[in-house]
Protein backbone atom coordinates (compact mmCIF):
# COMPACT_ATOMS: atom_id res chain seq x y z
CA UNK A 1 0.00 0.00 0.00
CA UNK A 2 1.55 3.17 -1.12
CA UNK A 3 1.70 6.15 1.17
CA UNK A 4 2.40 9.85 -0.32
CA UNK A 5 4.08 11.57 2.02
CA UNK A 6 7.61 12.83 2.53
CA UNK A 7 10.40 10.28 4.46
CA UNK A 8 10.36 13.12 7.14
CA UNK A 9 6.96 13.21 8.04
CA UNK A 10 6.50 8.95 9.05
CA UNK A 11 10.67 7.80 9.67
CA UNK A 12 13.01 9.01 12.03
CA UNK A 13 14.88 9.85 8.43
CA UNK A 14 17.26 7.08 8.48
CA UNK A 15 17.48 4.21 5.63
CA UNK A 16 18.50 0.79 7.27
CA UNK A 17 20.38 -2.20 5.95
CA UNK A 18 19.29 -5.48 7.57
CA UNK A 19 22.64 -5.91 9.15
CA UNK A 20 21.78 -2.27 10.81
CA UNK A 21 20.69 -2.06 14.25
CA UNK A 22 17.46 -0.26 14.77
CA UNK A 23 15.36 0.62 18.29
CA UNK A 24 12.53 -1.31 17.36
CA UNK A 25 12.43 -4.46 19.96
CA UNK A 26 8.96 -3.93 22.15
CA UNK A 27 10.41 -6.38 24.45
CA UNK A 28 6.98 -8.20 24.14
CA UNK A 29 3.42 -5.80 24.10
CA UNK A 30 2.07 -9.34 26.14
CA UNK A 31 -1.50 -9.26 24.54
CA UNK A 32 -1.70 -5.53 24.34
CA UNK A 33 -0.30 -4.93 21.12
CA UNK A 34 -2.49 -1.76 19.65
CA UNK A 35 -0.81 -2.68 16.26
CA UNK A 36 -3.21 -5.87 15.77
CA UNK A 37 -6.24 -3.33 16.46
CA UNK A 38 -7.57 -0.96 14.54
CA UNK A 39 -5.46 -1.41 11.54
CA UNK A 40 -8.61 -1.23 8.89
CA UNK A 41 -7.48 -2.96 5.60
CA UNK A 42 -3.55 -1.68 5.29
CA UNK A 43 -2.47 -5.33 6.54
CA UNK A 44 -1.58 -7.12 2.73
CA UNK A 45 -0.51 -10.16 2.06
CA UNK A 46 1.38 -11.11 -0.28
CA UNK A 47 1.93 -14.72 -2.10
CA UNK A 48 4.26 -15.94 0.28
CA UNK A 49 2.18 -15.11 3.11
CA UNK A 50 -0.61 -16.92 1.38
CA UNK A 51 2.12 -19.46 1.35
CA UNK A 52 3.19 -19.86 5.03
CA UNK A 53 -0.54 -19.62 6.12
CA UNK A 54 -2.33 -22.20 3.59
CA UNK A 55 0.68 -24.88 4.13
CA UNK A 56 0.67 -24.26 7.49
CA UNK A 57 -2.58 -23.79 8.80
CA UNK A 58 -3.74 -26.76 5.82
CA UNK A 59 -6.30 -24.71 4.56
CA UNK A 60 -7.08 -23.56 1.23
CA UNK A 61 -6.99 -20.17 0.49
CA UNK A 62 -10.62 -20.43 0.53
CA UNK A 63 -10.99 -21.01 3.90
CA UNK A 64 -9.37 -17.93 5.18
CA UNK A 65 -11.65 -15.58 3.21
CA UNK A 66 -14.18 -17.20 5.29
CA UNK A 67 -13.62 -15.25 8.68
CA UNK A 68 -9.88 -14.56 8.89
CA UNK A 69 -9.05 -12.91 5.41
CA UNK A 70 -10.61 -10.62 2.98
CA UNK A 71 -10.32 -9.11 -0.34
CA UNK A 72 -9.85 -5.02 -0.56
CA UNK A 73 -8.54 -2.88 -3.80
CA UNK A 74 -4.96 -1.68 -3.12
CA UNK A 75 -3.98 0.91 -5.43
CA UNK A 76 -6.25 0.11 -8.45
CA UNK A 77 -5.59 -3.54 -7.38
CA UNK A 78 -7.91 -6.36 -5.55
CA UNK A 79 -5.71 -8.07 -2.97
CA UNK A 80 -6.19 -9.96 0.20
CA UNK A 81 -5.74 -8.56 3.55
CA UNK A 82 -6.00 -9.65 7.37
CA UNK A 83 -9.65 -9.09 8.42
CA UNK A 84 -10.38 -6.99 11.80
CA UNK A 85 -13.18 -8.21 13.65
CA UNK A 86 -15.03 -7.42 17.13
CA UNK A 87 -16.02 -4.06 18.26
CA UNK A 88 -12.46 -3.01 19.20
CA UNK A 89 -11.57 -3.64 15.70
CA UNK A 90 -8.69 -6.86 16.44
CA UNK A 91 -7.48 -9.12 14.57
CA UNK A 92 -9.20 -11.82 13.25
CA UNK A 93 -5.92 -14.27 14.24
CA UNK A 94 -5.78 -12.92 18.24
CA UNK A 95 -7.12 -15.32 20.96
CA UNK A 96 -8.85 -14.71 23.54
CA UNK A 97 -5.79 -13.85 25.60
CA UNK A 98 -4.94 -10.70 23.05
CA UNK A 99 -1.76 -13.33 21.79
CA UNK A 100 -1.04 -13.75 17.94
CA UNK A 101 -2.20 -17.19 17.43
CA UNK A 102 -0.14 -17.19 14.14
CA UNK A 103 3.17 -15.65 15.16
CA UNK A 104 5.87 -17.88 13.66
CA UNK A 105 3.85 -17.74 10.56
CA UNK A 106 2.86 -14.06 10.75
CA UNK A 107 2.54 -11.82 7.31
CA UNK A 108 5.49 -9.55 6.48
CA UNK A 109 3.92 -6.21 6.92
CA UNK A 110 3.47 -7.51 10.79
CA UNK A 111 7.08 -8.74 10.87
CA UNK A 112 8.76 -5.69 9.93
CA UNK A 113 6.27 -3.55 12.21
CA UNK A 114 7.53 -0.59 13.00
CA UNK A 115 9.57 -0.56 10.31
CA UNK A 116 8.80 -0.04 6.46
CA UNK A 117 10.38 -0.32 2.85
CA UNK A 118 11.77 2.36 0.86
CA UNK A 119 11.34 1.69 -2.42
CA UNK A 120 13.99 3.35 -5.10
CA UNK A 121 16.50 2.20 -7.55
CA UNK A 122 14.75 -1.20 -8.13
CA UNK A 123 15.12 -2.43 -4.73
CA UNK A 124 14.56 -0.91 -0.90
CA UNK A 125 15.57 0.04 2.24
CA UNK A 126 13.93 -0.28 5.43
CA UNK A 127 12.05 2.91 7.42
CA UNK A 128 11.52 3.52 11.35
CA UNK A 129 7.92 4.64 11.23
CA UNK A 130 7.23 7.18 14.00
CA UNK A 131 4.28 7.20 16.41
CA UNK A 132 3.34 3.90 15.00
CA UNK A 133 3.92 1.66 18.02
CA UNK A 134 2.77 3.05 21.34
CA UNK A 135 5.07 1.28 23.33
CA UNK A 136 7.40 3.22 24.18
CA UNK A 137 9.66 0.54 25.83
CA UNK A 138 12.33 -0.74 23.02
CA UNK A 139 15.47 -1.47 22.85
CA UNK A 140 17.95 -2.40 19.59
CA UNK A 141 18.64 -5.32 17.41
CA UNK A 142 19.69 -5.93 14.03
CA UNK A 143 16.97 -5.43 11.35
CA UNK A 144 17.16 -9.64 10.27
CA UNK A 145 17.13 -10.69 13.37
CA UNK A 146 13.67 -8.63 14.16
CA UNK A 147 12.31 -9.53 10.59
CA UNK A 148 13.07 -13.30 11.79
CA UNK A 149 12.54 -14.67 8.01
CA UNK A 150 14.62 -17.65 6.43
CA UNK A 151 16.21 -17.17 3.28
CA UNK A 152 16.66 -13.97 3.35
CA UNK A 153 18.36 -13.08 0.10
CA UNK A 154 15.90 -15.14 -2.06
CA UNK A 155 12.89 -13.43 0.79
CA UNK A 156 14.25 -9.78 -0.48
CA UNK A 157 14.31 -10.59 -4.25
CA UNK A 158 10.79 -12.05 -4.02
CA UNK A 159 9.87 -8.68 -2.26
CA UNK A 160 11.42 -6.17 -4.76
CA UNK A 161 10.06 -8.88 -7.97
CA UNK A 162 6.89 -8.59 -6.20
CA UNK A 163 6.61 -4.94 -5.97
CA UNK A 164 7.18 -3.67 -8.99
CA UNK A 165 5.33 -6.47 -10.89
CA UNK A 166 2.61 -4.69 -8.90
CA UNK A 167 3.63 -1.50 -9.81
CA UNK A 168 3.55 -2.36 -13.37
CA UNK A 169 -0.01 -3.85 -13.08
CA UNK A 170 -0.98 -1.07 -11.21
CA UNK A 171 0.16 1.14 -14.51
CA UNK A 172 -2.15 -1.03 -16.92
CA UNK A 173 -4.94 -0.45 -14.69
CA UNK A 174 -4.90 3.49 -14.13
CA UNK A 175 -4.40 3.64 -17.76
CA UNK A 176 -7.27 1.16 -18.68
CA UNK A 177 -10.64 2.22 -19.99
CA UNK A 178 -12.31 -1.35 -20.14
CA UNK A 179 -13.83 -2.39 -17.15
CA UNK A 180 -13.84 -5.87 -18.59
CA UNK A 181 -10.25 -5.77 -18.87
CA UNK A 182 -9.92 -4.58 -15.32
CA UNK A 183 -11.97 -7.02 -13.81
CA UNK A 184 -10.48 -9.87 -15.89
CA UNK A 185 -6.86 -8.78 -14.92
CA UNK A 186 -7.86 -8.71 -11.06
CA UNK A 187 -9.77 -11.80 -11.27
CA UNK A 188 -6.75 -13.54 -12.96
CA UNK A 189 -3.96 -11.81 -10.37
CA UNK A 190 -6.07 -13.79 -7.22
CA UNK A 191 -6.18 -16.92 -9.71
CA UNK A 192 -2.63 -17.42 -9.95
CA UNK A 193 -0.58 -15.61 -7.26
CA UNK A 194 -3.74 -17.04 -4.18
CA UNK A 195 -6.44 -19.01 -5.13
CA UNK A 196 -4.15 -21.77 -6.72
CA UNK A 197 -2.96 -24.02 -3.86
CA UNK A 198 0.84 -24.16 -3.02
CA UNK A 199 2.72 -27.19 -2.68
CA UNK A 200 4.66 -27.66 0.70
CA UNK A 201 6.70 -29.97 -0.80
CA UNK A 202 7.95 -27.31 -3.26
CA UNK A 203 10.49 -24.21 -2.29
CA UNK A 204 7.72 -21.68 -2.37
CA UNK A 205 10.49 -19.32 -4.13
CA UNK A 206 10.88 -21.92 -7.31
CA UNK A 207 6.52 -21.76 -7.69
CA UNK A 208 6.19 -18.14 -7.60
CA UNK A 209 9.13 -17.45 -10.12
CA UNK A 210 6.94 -19.66 -12.40
CA UNK A 211 3.50 -17.99 -11.59
CA UNK A 212 5.19 -14.67 -12.16
CA UNK A 213 6.71 -15.66 -15.70
CA UNK A 214 3.40 -17.28 -16.43
CA UNK A 215 1.76 -14.25 -15.37
CA UNK A 216 4.46 -11.78 -17.25
CA UNK A 217 4.12 -13.80 -20.68
CA UNK A 218 0.31 -13.34 -20.73
CA UNK A 219 0.23 -10.08 -19.87
CA UNK A 220 3.17 -9.23 -22.15
CA UNK A 221 5.14 -7.84 -19.87
CA UNK A 222 8.13 -9.75 -21.18
CA UNK A 223 10.10 -6.60 -20.75
CA UNK A 224 10.22 -6.96 -17.11
CA UNK A 225 11.79 -10.19 -17.03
Amino acid sequence: MKRNCSLSDISDGNLYDVNDLVEVSCNGCKGQATCCHGMGYSIVLDPYDVYRLTTNLNVAFEQLLVDKVELNVVDGIILPNLKMISLDEQCSFLNKNGRCDIHSIRPGICRIFPLGRYYENGGFKYILQINECQNNSKTKTKVNKWIDTPDGKENEQFIIDWHYFLNAIQEIVKNAEDENLIKNLNMYLLSNFFMQKYEDKIPFYAQFNERLSKAKGVLGMEQFE
